[in-house]
Order: C-alpha cells, then structure tokens, then sequence
C-alpha cells in the first residue's frame, strides 16, 4: 500500500465541529491485547499504512490494555501527529475502575497527552458514561471537559457508552460536541436510529459508531469468550458467518458496509491490528452494498436483532 490509496477514502465532518473525520476510523482497543495478543512492530507498520491511505481518525483510551494502547499508539504517531484526528477517553482505567471526578478528568488528560507524545487532544470523551452517576457527569465532568476545551488543551470534547437513554440525557443537559455509542448500529442491531440519531442530527451533535462487528461476532473468529450478549446471539454469528460463505461472501465485510451506508454517522471506528486487516477494510470502502444479500442475511437473523445487554447502573439504562 502507497500514498496514493486515498481515493476511496470519504471524509464527513463530526457535527458543528471542524473535524473532518475518515469515514473508516481507527480503533486502537486491540493495541491493548484485549481481543487477542499482537505484534507491536506490526502495529506501528498498521498505524502508518493507514495514514499513508488517508485514514485520519483515531481514537484510544486508557483502558484500553490499561494505559498500553495509548502508549503503542503514541510511539506510533511520532513525526505523524499533524496528520490525524487524535481522540481518547477518561472516566474508565480498568474493568472495574472508574473515576468521573473533575480532578480525575485534569489528571488523565495529563497522563493520556504524555503517553500520546502530544500536547493537545482534537477529541476528549468521557468513557462508557453507564458506569457513572449521570447526574454527577452532568454536573462536574463534563463541565470539566469544558474547562480543558477552554484552556486549549482538547479541541472538542465528547461522550460514550452503551445505553442509549444515558447518552441523550447527559448530552440534553450539558454540551457535548460529540457522540460515540457502540453495538448500537450494525447488521444485528440499528436501535441507535430510533431516537440518538435523530437527536444528534438535530442538535449537530457528530456522531461516532463502533464495534460493526457486535465485539467479534460479526467475524470469522466470532465472540470472545467474555462477551456480555446473550448467547443465542452469539450463535446467530456463527449462522450469518457460514450463510455469507455459503453465498461467497465475507461476513466482516459485508457488517462494515452495512455501517459505512449510514447517512449520519461521521464515522465508523474498526479496531484493526494488521495490514491484511486494514487492506480488507479499505476494499470495503470502494465496495458496493449487496442489498439482496443484506436483506436475506436479516430476516436470518430475525429472531436475534435488537438484542440488547445490561451495562453499568441499572438506573442508566431508562
């Protein structure tokens, strides 16, 4: 791959901002080992391929690999900086550590910037909002967000989770410049379209969706074993996976088109740790939508779609 493979790459920009965002995102949750272990060096030679492609989005956390992604990603990124839309997250700094504090806020941006090797964020987000007290997020995250936007060390500032309802609430009550929800639009599900799309759209709040492939069940090495849907959903991948064969197609790429399609979403976050899994994903973008095989693939899956899960508070999900 060279640097003049980003004709296929389309740009949309997140909301009201002055981002303009690759359709295909990075998503750097594999850089922390989460899904499966990888090859640092390999990572790196990923990271600039994309670039050197037109990719421009990524996006990390602290969680992620605990701190570990953030570091490969920033030793990634070095003399490329000026070239991406950088974004990661505070609020979740383990499976079951969480610190939403306004102090917390100042101090992770500190330590995410020096493991990023930068001293400024184009995106800041507060990380699966669910886990939170939503009141104390409106109330002193967010507004501490806003601070950091003000003293010029982020450029926009954000929110993300898996409930929708904790979403739209924070983001109806305090200003937020972005969006991110996952597992919410993909071929199993596009709950996201009932009332956080239309939301968004009419607040010019951009809009991110991650995880087209449902974390994993939408490909051909199907769920981890600590994923939280049901398992009959599950399975379902492992249905729609053998129909796409049987038809000659490739399930993951079929499920990222499928996301690529929406009219709204700035962009779709892929996590990607190779360059055999970025060239395949680049190909979906030159590639068109197969509706017939889509519309066959879902009444397959009919049983399964919309499926949801508990994540967080049980008082976030209402």
């Amino acid at each position: 791959m060279g640097t003049a493979g980003t004709r296929a790459i389309e740009y949309r920009t997140l909301g009201k901002t002055d981002l303009r965002v690759s359709l295909l995102g990075y998503g750097t949750s594999p850089f922390g080992d989460i899904y499966a272990k990888t090859d640092p060096a390999e990572l790196e030679r990923t990271v600039h391929a994309a670039i050197d492609e037109g990719i421009n989005f990524f996006d990390s956390s602290p969680y992620y690999g605990i701190t570990v992604a953030e570091e490969r990603l920033g030793k990634a990124l070095a003399g490329r900086r000026d070239r991406v839309v950088l974004a990661t997250k505070c609020g979740r700094y383990g499976l079951d550590s969480f610190d939403f504090s306004p102090q917390r806020v100042v101090s992770s941006l500190d330590e995410s910037l020096r493991r990023l090797r930068t001293d400024y964020l184009d995106l800041f987000q507060v990380h699966d909002v669910e886990f939170g007290n939503v009141q104390q997020i409106i109330d002193e995250t967010v507004p501490a967000l806003r601070k950091l936007k003000e003293q010029g060390k982020v450029r926009y500032i954000g929110v993300t989770g898996y409930p929708l309802p904790a979403l739209i609430r924070i983001a109806q009550n305090v200003p937020v410049d972005t969006i991110l929800s996952y597992c919410r639009y993909n071929l199993l599900i596009t709950d996201m379209d009932r009332e956080l799309t239309p939301f968004a759209r009419a607040n010019g709040i951009g809009l991110i969706n991650a995880s087209a492939f449902h974390m994993s069940i939408l490909t051909e090495r199907g769920a981890p074993d600590w994923h939280p849907a049901p398992p009959e959903v599950s399975d379902a991948g492992r249905k729609a996976f053998e129909f796409c064969r049987a038809h000659g197609a490739d399930l993951s790429q079929v499920a990222l088109r499928f996301c690529f399609d929406h009219p709204y979403v700035a962009s779709t976050l892929v996590g990607m740790s190779t360059r055999e899994e970025l060239r395949s994903n680049l190909q979906v973008l030159s590639s068109r939508t197969n509706a017939e095989l889509v519309g066959e693939l879902r009444a397959m899956l009919a049983a399964v779609l919309n499926r949801v899960w508990p994540s967080g508070r049980p008082e976030n999900h209402g």
